[in-house]
């Protein structure tokens, strides 16, 4: 997946295209911090809390397919919190920066084509995640949330490839 490049400040009537945008922007920011990691360093942690690299792509690529197939779309999914090591934090599945890669980019697309094909004041279906009409979000609130989601944890990343190799900044 090649970095998209940053979504600059400019006035568009397109807010689901900039949402959309900006998720590409951070799933290539997280592609490129893991980008050169042995599977080691992927399943390594250099944090007190104990999660590690490929814990943390893991639970961003099951953060999506929570709030937009199990919980915007209702889709039946098995083991919607499968990324979760219960109090131990998030699964470390082992896998390489290429495989951590495409999952991300396999979320990413299936995350445009839902989005693509609802408005942005859609409320979640009932059934999935959401059992009650007051509990339902807007489709445009889930964005926003994945979008924290992404930013907050490609910082985390950020840090922990600092900690591994000295390299910061948006890319690898």
């Amino acid at each position: 997946m090649p970095t998209t490049v940053f979504p600059e400040p400019a006035s568009t009537p397109d807010l689901r295209g900039l949402m959309l945008d900006y998720l590409d922007f951070l799933r290539g920011v997280v592609a490129d911090k893991i980008e050169g990691l042995s599977e080691d360093e992927l399943g390594s942690t250099r944090v007190p809390s104990g999660w590690t690299p490929a814990g943390l792509v893991n639970h961003l690529v099951n953060v999506e397919r929570r709030w937009l197939r199990w919980g915007f779309l209702a889709e039946p999914v098995a083991d919607p919190w499968r990324d979760h090591a219960g109090d131990d934090g998030w699964v470390t599945p082992d896998a390489t920066a290429a495989e951590l890669r495409a999952l991300l980019e396999s979320t990413g697309a299936r995350s445009r084509a839902i989005v693509e094909q609802h408005g942005l004041t859609e409320t979640a279906a009932l059934g999935g995640r959401f059992t009650e009409p007051g509990d339902a979000p807007q489709l445009q609130w889930i964005l926003l949330h994945l979008i924290q989601e992404l930013a907050r944890h490609a910082g985390h990343l950020d840090i922990a490839r600092e900690l591994v190799d000295g390299v910061t900044g948006e890319g690898g």
